[in-house]
């Protein structure tokens, strides 16, 4: 591994934003909306034009950079530094998040410009992309987990910004605790690395790893270590079982799902995986839980896509798949393929997230598909751009998606075709679903009701949308294109959409992420090039498979939503039971409640907890208890359902666990 270099101003990337934040966090609710936006596009543009000139200056041969800013703490021989890395793989994270973001920030000037709490927003978008920036940019693990915990409180601010609706606030709540169980699993793996390798410095743990033996029979350290790492990332991007906190995320504001759920949050567990290659290339059976786990995922949530009419919610199954597509390339050791889907899936699915804002935004706040229809003539900006993000998602060539889809279903099959065929079933129904979506939205006649709507129900993104335009005069029966201010993001990323895929090319992508995962992707390129070689044949056969079942997905759509839209209402019946499960997302959501939440949040018991409790407990010791009533009370009052109550416990938590684990190091 090359020896990083210096670089004393790379401290000023993640500073810029966070700087952008406190300013309109702190002045903002006096300052004027064109005052409010200068700031958050200024040091958002400006983070984006540090990354592009450090980007300049970088290349695949390059020395990796590293920033100290404090000797953080130390311990004995422990000690952890607040450090800022920038290598190949923190490059490409770097620039897709301030590159979308900034686009996203754009766009939501235009979005959210009448709300009341514009100020809050803008501050908070500013906020996430320091958390963002923190973590992608962290040396150690420690310094990630601060922006690991940072982008989820952003998150939590973001989905529940519109608080007066019960839904997004317990749509934030939701996502909140959902991914502590994940950073539960997280935090036990840097325990674990403090004990045996005692450090969380990224080159000093993997420079240990690699002396250490594949794991090849049982559960060893390192594998313990990568399935908890896994645990981690499969709360923050959404996994089996930890997925369902996403769906219900899209009561936040659209442009927060283009930033959060689509372009950059949902990725930090794909990302830390791959960090973590080292690690995992020395325990096959963690590596066989993450290709497992995100194959099911992505057939999983894929089927779920099919039946849903909310556009957003179509949007939102639809990246929980292709995360799910990330996480097969990493367990499969293709950890080049896993970063080039992400962010080719920054592009065209952050387009997709910003072009149904665009429609919901020209229906008056409507979500439902099935009463849209005919928006292609009202919105055809709109339609073009959102055409081009779903022929890329399908896996047309030559878009972005193709290339990055296709080099994870290739290096799939060469580990297991039982891999390749379920990506293979996943990306059929991922291209009828989003043909499905295009068709319902655009296609035919318009079916949107001029009659106001049933304001009880309604979503948030449409409970903002309807109170802007009752000061627009835009009725709910007149579509319109958006703004340019809204527009523009869309087009540029079209564009990328469109070439972005280009860079893999001749495996270019891979040969510049190679210094990142030598002794794992990068050690094994010339055998696997040489490999590839020797089965073109093969290879061109799978593309054409590939290739083949997404216009086979399009021509499903067309069939059932365009020239015979009466049949998919008559299939839906004839499946009866099977459909209805389908469309309630098999009943997860509902099972979970029944599992967890009632007996642990709402104080309900289910009859195993009602009979252990009075049939056991209370007839064995009945006389102590008055003891057992005032314990229980005192445990109940830790359950204040405060948000920050729950943070600090856990931070108190955790904090004794790392100073018991240190002390027993020192000894």
């Amino acid at each position: 591994m090359t020896p990083p270099t210096l670089n004393p101003f790379l401290w000023i990337i993640p500073i810029l934003p966070l700087a952008g934040a406190a300013i309109n966090g702190f002045f903002g609710r006096k300052a004027s909306n064109n005052a409010i936006s200068t700031v958050a596009l200024v040091f958002s543009g400006a983070a984006f034009a540090a990354a592009l000139g450090i980007a300049l200056s970088f290349s695949s041969v390059s020395a990796p950079y590293y920033c100290t800013l404090a000797h953080w703490f130390r311990s004995g021989n422990f000690q952890v530094e607040f450090s800022f890395y920038l290598d190949q793989l923190s490059l490409v994270m770097l620039l897709v998040v301030t590159g979308v973001g900034f686009l996203i920030h754009i766009y939501s000037v235009g979005y959210m410009w009448d709300d009341d709490g514009y100020y809050r927003f803008m501050a908070y978008l500013n906020l996430f992309m320091f958390f963002m920036l923190t973590l992608v940019l962290a040396k150690n693990y420690l310094v990630m987990f601060i922006g690991w915990e940072g982008v989820g409180l952003a998150s939590y601010l973001l989905i529940g910004f519109w608080f007066t609706k019960d839904s997004a606030a317990a749509a934030g709540k939701k996502a909140f605790i959902v991914n502590r169980i994940g950073d539960f699993g997280f935090l036990i793996a840097l325990f674990l690395m403090i004990k045996h390798f005692g450090s969380l410095d990224f080159t000093k743990v993997f420079s240990q790893v690699t002396a250490w033996p594949t794991e090849t029979a049982g559960v060893g350290t390192l594998t313990a270590i990568g399935l908890l790492l896994m645990v981690g990332a499969a709360g923050k991007s959404a996994q089996i079982p930890l997925y369902v906190w996403l769906p219900d995320a899209m009561e936040g504001p659209t442009p927060v799902s283009a930033l959060i759920h689509a372009a950059t949050m949902v990725t930090a567990g794909v990302y830390m995986v791959a960090r973590s290659s080292a690690i995992f290339d020395r325990a096959p059976m963690a590596m066989m839980v993450v290709a497992i786990i995100g194959t099911l995922t992505a057939l999983f949530a894929a089927t779920i896509g099919i039946a849903q009419t909310d556009i957003k919610k179509v949007l939102a199954y639809s990246t929980v798949s292709q995360l799910g597509y990330m996480f097969m390339a990493c367990g499969v050791g293709a950890f080049s393929a896993g970063i080039f889907h992400l962010m080719t899936h920054a592009f065209f699915k952050g387009l997709l997230f910003l072009a149904a804002g665009s429609v919901i935004h020209g229906v008056g706040g409507e979500q439902d598909m099935r009463k849209m229809g005919g928006l292609r003539q009202y919105m055809p900006v709109t339609f073009a751009t959102m055409g081009i993000a779903t022929l890329a998602i399908a896996g047309i060539p030559p878009l972005a998606g193709f290339w990055s889809k296709d080099e994870i279903l290739w290096k799939a099959f060469n580990t297991s075709w039982v891999y390749w065929l379920i990506g293979v079933i996943t990306a059929l129904i991922t291209s009828f679903y989003m043909f499905r979506l295009m068709y319902m939205t655009f296609g035919g006649e318009y079916r949107g009701a001029p009659a106001a709507h049933d304001v009880k129900h309604e979503s948030a993104d449409a409970h903002a949308m309807r109170d802007k335009h009752s000061h627009e005069g835009h009725g709910h029966g007149e579509p319109h294109e958006s703004p340019w201010v809204m527009l523009g993001p869309l087009v540029v990323l079209a564009i990328l959409s469109l070439v972005g895929g280009l860079v893999g090319i001749g495996g270019r992508f891979e040969h510049f992420l190679a210094p990142v995962f030598q002794g794992t992707a990068g050690a094994e390129l010339a055998h696997e090039t040489a490999r590839e070689a020797a089965s073109h044949t093969t290879e061109y056969l799978l593309m054409g498979v590939s290739v083949s079942v997404a216009f086979l997905g399009w021509l499903l759509a067309y069939l059932l939503y365009s020239r015979r839209p009466e049949l998919p209402a008559r299939i839906a019946t004839s499946l009866g039971g099977l459909y209805e499960a389908v469309v309630h997302k098999y009943y997860i959501d509902e099972l979970y409640a029944v599992l967890f939440v009632k007996p642990l949040i709402d104080g309900s018991t289910t009859i195993l907890w009602h009979g252990v409790d009075q049939g056991v407990i209370d007839a064995v010791f009945n006389d102590s208890a008055s003891a057992a009533n005032r314990v229980s009370d005192a445990a109940r009052r830790m359950q204040s359902g405060n948000l920050r109550s729950y943070a600090g416990w856990i931070a108190a938590g955790g904090a004794a666990v790392i100073a018991y684990m240190v002390w027993m190091g020192v000894r």
